[in-house]
């Protein structure tokens, strides 16, 4: 139980009707979830639901106390209401209060950018384990602290699960906390009352323009992360992006910059790569790592400067660099026992399908083939889809044009808009409409040292169609047939 006026610090209180001096026994904000006998419920305006609507629901389920945007005319007795400024800006304010604010006592760490948000922080998660110190992870792939493994249902959680995984961290004893952050958690002030030790910027392309409508209002969405940091914690950033020096404008925090293509901070050079590992020279140093793209030495070099600004010792880096894996999805590969190589990868920008293309093309032989499998999600940015289509035609041998996630679209739409650019009648392409059997399709073009990529969904262990998702893993795929 706590004190509602002690969830309320913090907050920007416009109207009170009813007192706050009063326990309260958990928050809540969506009806469709249990609401706690004795709780607060607060009123979230969504993208497509208003939870204003749901007020007088939350409060026949048990809540005594509202937090909104406007107090209902048809208040009920004995119910206190809060007006506030924003519900969606004090959810999360209130959240950390109610767990007495575990970001005050861990380091956490945030990553932001278009590409490599799950690789670094699973990287930093793994390092800062394998150097004895006990952190948790909070990434589109898993959510991990200590023994126990949560599914990930988005990038950056809901504030309130939030609030309770980063307390289950220091009841755990962890010291850091790795995680995504959105540009949808950023503009929807999901991390609002996190005080990040550290924040990481990678990258922007184009993404997300289906919520954010345009280029620089996702920009600025990134930059948030940076314009709240304190001048007791540090910003690591790629200037080999044109936005990295946008992100630390207006930064309070110490600024340290990766490139290798200018003077910074931490300079870096790939000096080997092969299908398995590559060889890195940062700052007159070598790292050998089991990670292969010019993209993945980027992360790898963020990842090593968070680690040294955040006190690791460089030797102990080194050592423990070698052993470091990456994320699952993310240039994944699985062998056949007839030598052909299939790669399952989480791409599903134009950016990242064509980083990944481009290190496939950089280490394989003359004579080997790439065969690349790609669809687009439904329901997202079309704009993109053209696009994905263009880079997957130019950069392999051929291409099996298939269904992603369509939802609620119809796949044989989206897979028109990809192809809309493409030269029609080309023998370089051809379209499956059903995932499964583009994959085996796909498989069967391919002779001993050729490459599969199976590109879009990594990680991901659903394909959603109408609304509903059914079970469905690339990987699982490759395997089935490749027969192993």
């Amino acid at each position: 139980m706590k004190v509602l006026e002690e969830l309320l610090k913090g907050v920007d209180i416009f109207e009170q009707t009813g007192p706050s001096a009063i326990e309260v026994s958990a928050i809540c904000f969506d009806t469709r979830e249990e609401i706690i006998p004795q709780s607060v419920f607060v009123a979230i305006r969504g993208t497509k639901v208003d939870g204003h609507d749901f007020i007088d629901t939350a409060i026949e389920k048990g809540a005594i106390a509202v937090v909104c945007d406007e107090i209902p005319e048809n208040a009920a007795k004995g119910v206190t209401y809060i007006k506030v400024e924003s519900t969606n800006l004090s959810l999360p304010i209130m959240c950390h209060n109610f767990y007495d604010n575990p970001s005050n006592i861990l380091k956490v760490v945030g990553v932001t950018g278009t590409n490599g948000k799950t690789t670094i922080a699973t990287l930093l998660y793994q390092l800062f384990e394998g150097s004895g110190k006990k952190s948790a992870l909070l990434s589109t792939v898993e959510c991990k602290i200590g023994d126990k493994v949560y599914p990930a249902t988005h990038t950056t959680p809901d504030p309130l699960r939030l609030a309770k995984m980063m307390n289950e961290a220091v009841s755990y004893g962890a010291e850091y906390v790795f995680m995504e952050v959105s540009s949808h958690a950023l503009d929807q002030g999901r991390v609002e009352g996190i005080n990040f030790r550290a924040a990481i910027f990678t990258n922007l392309t184009l993404d997300h323009l289906d919520y954010h409508k345009t280029f620089e209002n996702y920009r600025d969405a990134k930059k948030i992360l940076f314009d709240n940091l304190s001048r007791n914690s540090v910003a690591i950033i790629n200037t080999d992006d044109e936005n990295g020096q946008y992100m630390v404008r207006d930064t309070k925090a110490k600024v340290v910059t990766v490139s290798n293509k200018s003077t910074s901070d931490y300079m870096y050079k790939v000096v080997d790569m092969n299908m398995d590992n590559m060889e890195l020279l940062v700052n007159n140093n070598t790292f050998s790592l089991n990670l292969v793209g010019q993209y993945n030495a980027t992360n790898f070099v963020e990842v090593l400067a968070t680690a040294k600004e955040l006190g690791l010792d460089l030797e102990e880096i080194k050592n423990i660099s070698s052993s470091l894996s990456g994320a699952r999805g993310r240039l994944e590969k699985i062998v056949s026992k007839s030598g052909v190589y299939g790669i399952v990868d989480y791409a599903h920008t134009p950016d990242a399908l064509s980083n990944v293309l481009g290190t496939i093309l950089e280490i394989k032989k003359e004579d080997q083939n790439i065969i690349t499998v790609v669809g687009c999600g439904g329901d997202r940015d079309k704009t993109k889809r053209p696009v994905m289509a263009k880079v997957a035609f130019e950069k392999s041998n051929y291409t099996v044009f298939t269904s992603d996630n369509p939802r609620s679209e119809d796949p044989e739409t989206i897979i028109d808009d990809m192809l809309s650019d493409l030269p029609k009648g080309s023998p370089k392409y051809e379209r499956v409409t059903d995932r499964r059997e583009a994959i085996k399709r796909a498989v069967s073009l391919a002779k001993s040292g050729d490459i599969v990529l199976v590109a879009g969904k990594g990680h991901e262990e659903y394909q959603e169609i109408n609304g509903v998702k059914n079970h469905f893993s690339d990987k699982e795929e490759i395997e089935k047939v490749f027969g192993l």
